[in-house]
């Protein structure tokens, strides 16, 4: 039964954030994705400051030890996320180069809307640019889910409510990645469908890890408290390094009091589900 929750929870959390990100960035409601961005911040950082660390803390295993794992696991992701842009920088280097030869043919406005997704379909350089970055992408995506099924089952493990929980913070904190992969994609092969599918297909990887996390985490009971504070790492570092820097922009006061609600409509939703979880 449990690992059946694990499935629906990757999978709603892995296929389920792809879809709303589809609905973000192709659909009507692509104006509220600021409000987005706040709501994940505000539940990323509640999940992991009022639930999963507090479940870590209530083990009998050690302050000291559990907070060396978060700040290994803060440094990690750091350290991923570096390894990305490096990434992300080498293959948009090499794509300029490709396309060098082409732009001598145009003025360079022009050359240059056509290096980013402005060309014709046909051209076989524009085609050829694009298809190792879009592949990376998956690569990377299928990567990165695989490790938040494993988060996602590890908390199911400690309590049923916190792996819905988690799930849903994961679902939330994925929209602006899958947004971003969904955009890179459909500017590779210029078909929606196609792209959303290749999303999709990498998000139910969710699922793989969650089931991998059910058996191992079983198994290392002991290591449960540690889990969590890997999750916690992950959730906090992309609320604090990836979300919150994208709201901090100059807004009117109107736009201000908004952004604040939203950060503070997702710490008060979970906490809510929190709430309504301990009342059980």
């Amino acid at each position: 039964m449990l690992l059946v929750a694990i499935w629906i929870g990757t999978l709603a959390a892995g296929i389920g954030s792809v879809w709303i990100a589809a609905a973000l960035s192709f659909g009507a409601l692509a104006r509220y994705t600021q409000h987005m961005l706040s709501l994940a911040a505000g539940a990323l950082l509640a999940t992991a400051f009022l639930h999963l660390l507090p479940e870590a803390f209530e083990s009998q295993a050690g302050a000291h030890d559990l907070f060396l794992t978060l700040l290994v696991g803060l440094v990690f992701f750091f350290l991923l996320d570096k390894a990305e842009l490096w990434h992300h920088g080498h293959e948009h280097h090499h794509e300029v180069a490709a396309a060098a030869p082409h732009h001598h043919a145009h003025e360079h406005p022009q050359s240059h809307a056509h290096a980013h997704g402005h060309a014709p379909a046909h051209d076989p350089a524009h085609a050829h640019a694009h298809k190792p970055g879009s592949w990376a992408v998956l690569t990377g995506d299928s990567v990165h889910c695989f490790g938040d099924g494993i988060l996602i089952a590890s908390a199911f493990m400690a309590d049923l409510r916190l792996g819905v929980i988690a799930s849903l913070a994961v679902l939330a904190h994925e929209v602006p990645h899958h947004m971003g992969d969904l955009v890179v994609l459909r500017g590779g092969s210029g078909n929606r469908r196609m792209a959303l599918v290749k999303v999709s297909l990498a998000g139910a990887v969710t699922a793989l890890g969650g089931t991998l996390g059910y058996f191992l985490v079983e198994r290392l009971q002991d290591y449960l408290p540690y889990f969590l504070a890997v999750a916690s790492s992950s959730f906090i570092y992309v609320a604090l390094a990836d979300l919150i820097p994208q709201l901090q922009k100059r807004l009117s006061a109107r736009e201000t009091i908004a952004q604040i609600a939203w950060l503070g409509a997702g710490i008060g939703l979970v906490t809510l589900v929190s709430g309504l979880a301990h009342g059980h």
